[in-house]
């Protein structure tokens, strides 16, 4: 007996999407553009806190949203006509295996920032609740995709903040996504909110099969283009383009020198920070001096930067000496 044309176009395997690996390709370009931007931070070609503040803000988390959209629809396309396991546990392995090495990595060369639960790591989890409701019926996948969209909306925009709470601060929990204030992290992608754009695209994908939107996306080619050959190869993307980009912003500090940091920046910042506690003339003086004496000793741009930090001996010298010299001495540290 043979399958009706709908069923039988929903059986079998689907065409390769050039579209989708062009789009994943181009998501990557991207995030590779947003951590080089994180790359020239760390080398002070811009200011500390750059790359986590205004635009570049918003540019993170639409790469973020669109790159774990794509691997909804990607889980999606690579279990039909059904799950083929070998793969999927090979692939999720990989992903595992790569997200481990990035929290040991940065668990050793930047301890105060290291990546706990990252991008893979959200992906590697994010993979294993997917193909469950792959096997579920597709109205508790949208469902679910309603449900956490609607939280998110609350979350977000009705009631701000209803979702954090302080329980899941931990890191044991904050991958969750309920921590109020959760340990910093360089790259922090916790199942909530990210599981929307994911299950988003879950919820897309297993809808277009009950049309032919598929074929008609893949008779579109572009599979040949660079781009969808980045796209083919995201993981191995993913892991290298770091180095390679961090090695580059290291190499621009032989050939272009960083930009010296603003001493009238950090002198308004440390009256501003000064003048909760202590009078503004007190405060005024206290940060010239501290200013004044950084700049002596050649430690103004390293604070500034962040490389010295300011329980260092120095700077806690510098802010003694200045204290005594101030009466009453006011009680804060320069302020980075």
């Amino acid at each position: 007996m043979t399958l009706p044309a709908r069923e039988a176009d929903a059986a079998a395997k689907p065409p390769r999407i050039g579209l989708l690996d062009t789009a994943r390709g181009v998501a990557l370009i991207a995030m590779a553009t947003y951590h080089f931007s994180w790359d020239l931070e760390y080398m002070h070609y811009l200011p500390p806190g750059a790359a986590e503040g205004g635009w570049l803000k918003i540019y993170a988390r639409v790469i973020a949203t669109t790159f774990l959209f794509i691997v909804g629809v990607s889980l999606v396309l690579a279990s039909r006509p059904e799950i083929r396991w070998t793969s999927f546990w090979k692939r999720l392995g990989m992903i595992a295996g790569a997200a481990a090495v990035i929290s040991a990595a940065t668990r050793y060369f930047m301890p105060d920032e290291w990546i706990y639960f990252g991008i893979l790591h959200c992906i590697a989890v994010l993979s294993l609740i997917g193909v469950v409701f792959l096997r579920l019926p597709l109205a508790l996948t949208l469902l679910a995709a309603l449900a956490l969209l609607a939280a998110w909306i609350a979350d977000s925009f009705i009631m701000p903040g209803i979702l954090d709470w302080h329980l899941f601060d931990p890191k044991y929990l904050a991958w969750l996504g309920f921590a109020a204030t959760p340990d910093r992290s360089n790259d922090y992608v916790p199942l909530f909110p990210w599981a929307v754009p994911f299950f988003v695209g879950i919820s897309l994908a297993r809808l277009a099969f009950l049309t032919t939107l598929p074929q008609r996306l893949a008779a579109f080619g572009t599979g040949g283009t660079w781009l969808a050959r980045i796209g083919r190869h995201s993981l191995a993307f993913y892991l290298i383009h770091q180095p390679v980009l961090i090695a580059i912003a290291f190499g621009l500090t032989f050939i272009i020198a960083r930009p010296q940091p603003d001493p009238a920046v950090y002198l308004r910042q440390c009256n501003t920070a000064c003048t909760v506690e202590q009078g503004e003339a007190i405060c005024h003086s206290f940060c010239q001096c501290t200013l004044d004496q950084m700049q002596a000793q050649q430690l103004f741009a390293p604070f500034q930067w962040g490389t010295v930090k300011g329980d260092d001996e120095r700077i806690t010298a510098l802010a003694s000496q200045c204290s005594a010299e101030i009466e009453p001495a006011p009680a804060p540290q320069p302020q980075q």
